[in-house]
């Protein structure tokens, strides 16, 4: 490593005036020929850099870096990230915690979630509202109620221009600072599209149909699909007001696709998509990411690690796993605290699926919510029961998780019994979240 880049490694700790400060930024900008704007909070180093031609780099160019220690600036971390190669725009925020630092890619996410949105407002009520307050908005997605299409589930998808865009609304949209229709929204970053190859996708021959009325059948969905071409479609397997329609051959998929998207079934205008496939080991490994506590290892009777021998089993006192794809250290405990209902509060009605999985604190709800993230069947439990040798009633339950996309089945059952059917429950949801 180069002396200077020593120096800026080495840079942690030192206390610097403005003026110092200042001084360092001027020789830095003199030294490069970038320039800096700060702006919103940040400030922008580059963009583009000097002599540059053509558009700018293409998403899944860019890092992120946290917990840059707060006497940091540009002359010291552009020396280091310079090693990995050009810089194109660096930008740094003004508030910084004091640990050591963690590089991740960079999401370039441009969709916000919004919940707790009246239900009974419509498409361009929501997009006007969001254009008032905040800048770049490109669309909004909205979906029909399960049960009744003329209102929505209570929650949207902003779509900005830019990740920049979504990252200024977001903050411009913290709950109580705005209060759209009077009421207080929720404002989160949208969960990230599942990224399929385009080798995979070219073999898909099922098509996603949402927003079907509930009352629809099976038999209605094929007939309807089987419409424009007789006898092309294999099955239907149908959850609530979604279903998956598999076709014997690819080109029958992608041209009922065209014909049927925005079709109209029993009164229910219709979207039609090709279905993702479902990676299951790459997928729980994203989200499952290896953290297991020492009370889930005793629950599941993992071997100790020092002397090889089995642990007890014991009762967890909250789910060990985090299923959000956020590496860390160690999840956190579940707040469990309860808090009056003072008069005149107002509850609005959700679904658990538009909350995040830190709210859920046992294997079955998780286990759930994640089946229902990736549109597969819930869960099936089988309890299966046997006699100790003191006449105990010992438990177990069997899992059963059903892909609709593959029409694939599953099952798990963990080697361990239990006194008690919350226990043998919690157990199973556990075990077959380490094992899918």
């Amino acid at each position: 490593m180069h002396e200077e880049n020593k120096a800026a490694a080495n840079g942690c700790g030192k206390i610097r005036s403005g003026a110092q400060n200042g001084a360092a930024l001027l020789a830095l900008m003199e030294k490069t020929g970038y320039s800096m704007v700060q702006q919103n909070g940040q400030r922008k180093f580059g963009g583009p850099p000097p002599g540059w031609e053509g558009p700018p780099p293409p998403r899944g160019c860019e890092v992120f870096v946290g917990k840059i220690p707060r006497d940091m600036y540009e002359d010291e971390l552009v020396p280091v990230f310079e090693q990995a190669g050009k810089i194109y725009e660096l930008r740094l925020m003004m508030e910084f915690s004091g640990k050591f630092i963690g590089v991740c890619v960079s999401l370039d996410n441009c969709r916000l979630f919004i919940g707790a949105i009246p239900k009974d407002k419509k498409k361009e009520e929501i997009l006007n509202e969001m254009k008032k307050v905040t800048e770049g908005v490109v669309d909004v997605i909205v979906y029909p109620n399960a049960t009744d299409k003329t209102k929505n589930r209570g929650f949207a998808f902003v779509e900005y221009e830019s990740h920049r865009a979504a990252a200024m609304a977001r903050r411009r949209l913290i709950p109580g600072t705005f209060q759209p229709w009077g009421h207080t929204i929720q404002v989160d970053w949208a969960d990230p599209e599942k990224v399929v190859d385009e080798e995979t996708m070219q073999r898909v021959k099922v098509l996603y149909v949402r927003n079907l009325m509930i009352s629809t059948t099976e038999d209605k969905i094929k007939a309807e699909f089987n419409k424009f071409k007789p006898g092309v479609v294999e099955r239907v397997k149908k959850l609530r007001d979604y279903a998956f329609v598999h076709f014997f051959h690819r080109e029958d998929a992608v041209a009922a696709m065209s014909v049927m998207n925005g079709k109209c079934i029993d009164g229910a205008s219709i979207e039609v998509t090709l279905a993702k496939p479902v990676n299951k080991e790459s997928s729980w490994k994203q989200h499952f990411n290896g953290q297991i506590s020492p009370s889930s290892e005793n629950l599941l009777g993992f071997p100790n690690k020092e002397d090889g021998t089995q642990k007890s089993l014991a009762k967890p006192t909250s789910l060990s796993v985090r299923l959000n794809g956020q590496h860390s250290p160690g999840p956190p405990e579940v707040e469990r605290s309860t808090y009056p209902i003072f008069p005149g509060i107002k509850l609005t009605p959700i679904s658990m699926y538009s909350l995040k999985l830190s709210h859920f604190s046992s294997a079955v709800m998780h286990l759930d919510y994640f089946c229902h993230k990736n549109s597969w069947a819930p869960p099936e439990y089988c309890l299966y029961s046997t006699t100790s040798q003191d006449g105990k009633i010992l438990l177990v339950y069997k899992v059963l998780i059903s892909s609709i996309a593959d029409d694939s089945q599953t099952y798990f059952m963990p080697e361990k019994l239990c006194t008690t059917v919350e226990d043998a429950k919690e157990l199973a949801a556990q075990f077959t979240l380490l094992h899918l």
